[in-house]
């Protein structure tokens, strides 16, 4: 027996005419000799890649197929709804026939009932990451049969050998396979391949699993695909610029041991990017916190405040990379796993990057530009010769996670931090995390004595530790009787770990046309939860600039910008970080304050040389946002033809820039009437990248046919909250901050900043 696996990527927006297509076509292979199965596999990781599988008695029965009628049609059917193969897209196998292949297929088939669909999700998620490090496993997909329950689970191994080896140990199944062993108790089948080549070697085999060299080219490489690589390649390819992702692990990570907190800043670029829906469906909100000293509490805040769009979430990082992939999915984007950057050189044009392949082969990309999200131990920052400002600084202690039910009397949805202090110094801290679950936390404290010994004296590196024993619910109980309230008890330890925390700042975000994001340019304690939130800032600033530069329209200082701006925040962020992991550091005066500062809402760039203003009185724009600031929303905008009120951010969400001009009933009526040509002029030196609205007031004259669309401040909410009056302009960069206001409109002031951003102004 011969079995054929085929892989499509759809194109946007045809995934279902591609499962059409194959319904219509496949029936009739069914009565060709030798066929004993086709079927179309979706790609859980992936909504617009399938998999066609076929198998067949033997070759000769393959080969007529293939040169026959009915794979024609097929292919006649399908070319125009799917994207152009790609090396690796074919892949052959055969009945194991007593020989030791190099590679091994293994074909595990399971039912997932509907009901029970993220209860398996959940629990796949954390088994392949516990795959990763076992010896002779490669990679694995999960495929699922549209329309019914039937999942695959197909992986590859080095060698039948290695894999036999791992399932003849009986610890196999509550080690590497637990979170789903309730899923292999029956309705369950395993079916083992050997890899073939095919029948007339007309294309690729699969036999060892070497990938062929090969050399590609694009706009922009991203090197990791975590959250901050993830979110620049979404930016990029919303903009339209070519991008590739490449990660040098080979299977997305599974378990919930880094980022939980999503902040503010965080869920409103998610509502621009479309996933905020689907992140608010699947975490939970954190509603506020307590804090307690020597059993003491000392404060107490509600998150829950009504000036915020949206309150502080709960979602495990791997839950943020899935939604952030499958949107990057929408765009026609798949993170290249198994690839590992090794080395590149640029020039005045571009990037030469050399990729090492899992498969044994690699790849050289050429592109405009590389940015490095590579995480703590960043290859990007290494090869630039990039350094930690002051060195990298190291905190003595050892930690340890543990996720784990928690029986006690605490408000539900509240972060807890418990400490204790002997003599004014903090010898002792306890941060309890809400999970998903009822009474479901993530425990963070100091790592047990034994820990330290088991690391010989040597000097642990940062980061989560594999050499040591993870931690017991014992050693999890110890640190909630020391300083949790009396009688907490935990129960059901899923997962725990030891983890080293550094903390520093890069000298440079980058160099020519590398940067650097993310934890690959500063690192931080956990405290607060900037590290994740604080790389997706970083990205959403440099994306919107790389994309103009790509384009050839920035101009020449747009790009340096990004550390101009960033580096700041970024120093701000460790230096807070640092002094609020060991120290109670609360503003008492202004909690309120605070909060809104570590949910990112009072991020400002206003020392950036691209922000500006002309004002014709000191107090003019006084109540507003200064150049620099995040523009707030507002509501209570009414445009004809919407039969409800409108947001601000209805008007600002997108890859632009929105040109807000504004007008009162006291503005001069040719003021309003050069509008028009205000707006085509702006739209003309930004090379098409702005949008441009009229606001007017209530009772403001707008002259008819004004080319601009108009909305009205029907609430006079706009009015207050930007402090405008007579005539006005604010111009609203792609990430939502202030780049330019005047009052009056200022229209020589705006093009001079504008000539900051674009190349192409003139």
């Amino acid at each position: 027996m011969i079995r054929t696996m085929v892989r499509m990527r759809a194109r946007p927006g045809c995934e279902r005419g591609v499962e059409s297509a194959w319904r219509a076509v496949a029936g009739q292979s069914g009565s060709l000799a030798g066929n004993l199965r086709r079927e179309l596999l979706a790609d859980a990781a992936d909504p617009r890649a399938f998999v066609v599988v076929t198998e067949w008695a033997d070759e000769s029965a393959l080969r007529d197929f293939e040169n026959g009628p009915v794979a024609a049609r097929l292919a006649d059917a399908l070319r125009p709804l799917c994207e152009a193969p790609a090396p690796g897209d074919y892949r052959a196998m055969r009945d194991p026939d007593g020989t030791t292949p190099a590679m091994v297929f293994v074909d595990v088939e399971i039912t997932v009932p509907a009901a029970r669909r993220a209860e398996f999700d959940r629990g796949y998620a954390e088994v392949t990451e516990r795959m990763a490090g076992v010896p002779g496993y490669l990679r694995e997909e999960l495929l699922r049969s549209p329309g019914s329950d039937t999942h695959h689970i197909f992986a590859e191994w080095r060698s039948e050998a290695e894999f036999y080896r791992w399932i003849g140990n009986p610890a196999h199944a509550q080690e590497e396979a637990g979170p789903i062993a309730p899923f292999l108790l029956k309705d369950f089948r395993r079916r083992l391949f050997h890899p073939a080549a095919h029948p007339d070697d007309r294309r690729e085999p699969s036999t060892t699993g070497k990938e062929i060299d090969v050399h590609t080219t694009t706009d922009v490489l991203i090197v990791g695909a975590g959250p901050t690589g993830l979110t620049a390649a979404v930016e990029l390819a919303r903009r339209g610029v070519d991008c590739r992702v490449v990660e040098r692990l080979a299977m997305p990570s599974g378990q919930a041991d880094k980022a939980i907190g999503i902040h503010c800043r965080t869920m409103e670029i998610w509502e621009d990017q479309g996933i905020v829906r689907e992140a608010m469906n699947t975490g939970i909100w954190l509603t506020g916190n307590m804090v307690f000293v020597n059993g003491v509490e000392t404060h107490r805040m509600s998150w829950e405040l009504p000036e915020l769009p949206y309150a502080h979430l709960g979602l495990p990082q791997y839950e943020t990379e899935r939604l952030l992939t499958e949107r990057l999915a929408t765009l026609g984007v798949r993170p290249r796993r198994g690839a590992e950057l090794t080395t590149f050189t640029q020039d005045g044009d571009g990037v030469l990057a050399t990729l090492t392949l899992a498969g044994g082969g690699t790849e050289t990309v050429r592109a405009k530009y590389l940015v490095g999200c590579d995480g703590a131990h960043s290859r990007v920052r290494e090869l630039l010769g990039l350094t930690f400002t002051g060195g990298l600084g190291r905190f003595p202690q050892l930690f340890m996670l543990g996720d784990v039910d928690v029986d006690w009397d605490m408000p539900e949805g509240h972060l807890l931090r418990f400490l204790h202090e002997t003599d004014g110094r903090m010898d002792g801290m306890l941060v309890c995390v809400p999970l998903r679950g009822e009474s479901r936390y993530r425990i963070a404290t100091l790592a047990p004595p034994r820990f330290f010994a088991q690391t010989g004296g040597r000097d642990a590196p940062p980061g989560f530790s594999e050499e040591l024993a993870a931690p017991t619910l014992a050693d999890v109980q110890a640190a909630l009787d020391h300083l949790a309230p009396p009688g907490t008890r935990a129960s059901n330890l899923r997962w725990s770990s030891v983890f080293r925390i550094s903390h520093g700042i890069v000298d440079r975000y980058g160099e020519g046309r590398v940067f650097v994001a993310g934890d690959a340019a500063h690192l931080h304690p956990p405290a607060g939860g900037q590290g994740m939130n604080t790389g997706i800032q970083d990205v959403w600033n440099l994306a919107w600039k790389l994309a103009l530069a790509v384009r050839g329209v920035a101009a020449p200082g747009l790009l340096a910008s990004y550390e101009t701006e960033r580096r700041p925040e970024g120093e701000e962020i460790v230096g807070r970080a640092v002094r609020m992991a060991f120290t109670e550091e609360l503003d008492r005066d202004d909690l309120k304050r605070q909060f809104l500062q570590e949910m990112g809402m009072l991020l400002s760039y206003s020392r950036s040389p691209l922000v500006g203003e002309s004002l014709s009185a000191p107090d003019a724009l006084r109540d507003g946002p200064a150049p620099g600031d995040l523009a707030p929303d507002v509501g209570g905008l009414h445009r004809r033809g919407v039969g409800h009120p409108l947001r601000l951010r209805d008007l600002t969400r997108g890859t632009r820039h929105t040109l807000l001009v504004y007008a009162d009933r006291s503005a001069a009526e040719a003021e309003v009437a050069a509008v028009e040509k205000l707006c085509a002029d702006v739209r003309r030196l930004a090379c098409g990248e702005i949008e441009a609205y009229l606001l007017a007031s209530p009772d403001a004259h707008v002259p008819a046919m004004l080319n601009p669309p108009v909305v009205r401040d029907a609430a006079g909410e706009f009015r207050a909250r930007y402090g405008v009056a007579g005539s006005a302009l604010y111009l609203i960069r792609p990430d939502g901050h202030v780049g330019f206001r005047s009052q009056p409109v200022d229209a020589d002031a705006l093009r001079k900043n504008l000539h900051l951003v674009f190349g192409g102004a003139r």
